[in-house]
């Protein structure tokens, strides 16, 4: 089996159980990733790790986990001999310290995107878990999504006709003193969810951006005296292809992207969820064909490759490299927003990209879990 295929739950070797701690209990950690233990065949919850005391007790109860751990104690929880991987669900500015700490003990790290804020932070926990034979993955939960694979094999294929052009809007209300709010803690548009944008463009088109630019704009709410309220972006790619997207938290709830070919175009709506079903609207020659995904649970699926490439010492495919990259394109953005100009890109690793081979389907949560001090971005609880 290579690295770029799905596990096979039925494998004598799948028996073993890789044992996780989350680390950071925010609100995408107790929505999305707790519940999605119990989809899994491969992976265990055995450990949480947070500062919040009615956090722990109340998820460990409910999740029937014995050990709980505050972030001062996030170097017992490491050397506890309990855990085999940490999922780090932390603000992003935290990522480099945490994965760094976790490789130190030989632990396997799967973190959240953005991979860090600065590419050397993003090097420096490349560094310390190749230094420690530890697998990093970044947590890419589309590269191992249907609706998402499968769009990539439809350009791939030509159906399309050679690729051209794509375009995204990414956008969601975002109520003031959220954690993505805040500059100090790796807030921001591009970081929070223009990251998406970037990495289907590049895995739409199989390649990386040459040259890029970016325009912000903010009206002067309160809400928005930390970050911008919303960025638009051209990215051009080899071959004269463009990438454009706009992506924002001031307005509308919305998460399409489109692919224009020399024949046709494909439109995937939502393009992004975490949850619920997935659309491709295909148009070739002026007729429209609906493709509809149903829901499956992202979360396990993505708990379960990392297991099986820790259980195969397999390299996965959303490595730090990727993470990297995206994020040598996001501080390049920011540095055009701040000069007014392109801005070349000529040293990103061109590695290996994700293939229908990586769908992994398991079952949604059927019911949405109690969520503790907590609320998703628009405020909702």
């Amino acid at each position: 089996m290579t690295s770029s295929q799905a596990p096979n739950p039925s494998s004598p070797d799948d028996k073993r159980k890789i044992r996780y701690a989350v680390v950071g209990l925010g609100w995408f950690a107790q929505a999305a990733a707790l519940p999605a233990f119990a989809h899994t065949e491969n992976s265990e919850l055995v450990a949480l790790v947070s500062d919040d005391p009615d956090k722990l007790e109340k998820l460990s109860k409910q999740y029937g986990v014995e050990r709980t751990y505050s972030y001062e104690e996030y170097e017992d929880c490491l050397t506890s001999g309990e855990i085999d991987a940490v999922y780090i669900a932390l603000p992003n500015h935290l990522h480099r310290e945490y994965t760094v700490r976790a490789a130190n003990q030989a632990i396997h790290v799967l973190c959240e995107k953005p991979m860090a804020i600065t590419e050397k932070e993003c090097e420096e926990m490349i560094h310390a878990c190749e230094s420690n034979g530890v697998k990093l993955m970044i947590a890419y939960r589309l590269h191992l999504e249907e609706a998402n694979l499968q769009a990539i094999e439809v350009v791939r294929s030509f159906k399309i006709g050679e690729p051209r052009i794509f375009n995204s809007l990414f956008a969601q209300q975002v109520e003031q003193g959220n954690v993505r709010m805040r500059d100090a803690t790796g807030g921001g548009t591009l970081d929070d969810i223009g990251i998406y944008c970037i990495n289907a463009a590049r895995y739409l088109f199989q390649d990386e951006p040459i040259e890029v630019f970016a325009v912000s704009a903010n009206k002067g709410e309160q809400r928005f005296s930390e970050v911008e309220e919303m960025t638009s972006v051209i990215l051009r790619f080899p071959n004269e292809r463009l990438a454009t997207f706009t992506c924002s938290f001031g307005a509308a709830k919305i998460s399409t992207y489109q692919i224009l070919g020399t024949k046709g175009d494909l439109r995937v709506e939502p393009a992004y969820a975490w949850e619920g079903e997935l659309k491709h609207y295909l148009t070739i020659d002026g007729k429209t064909q609906e493709r509809t995904f149903e829901p499956h649970d992202q979360l396990a699926a993505e708990f379960t490759y990392f297991s099986d490439c820790i259980l195969h010492d397999k390299d996965p495919e959303p490595s730090g490299m990727e993470g990297l990259n995206d994020v040598c394109i996001i501080r390049a953005l920011y540095q055009s927003i701040e000069t007014g100009k392109f801005v070349r890109l000529d040293h990103l690793d061109r590695h290996q990209r994700p293939t229908p081979t990586q769908t992994i389907e398991r079952p949604p949560a059927q019911e949405q879990p109690e969520l503790i001090h907590a609320a998703d971005p628009s405020g909702k609880s």
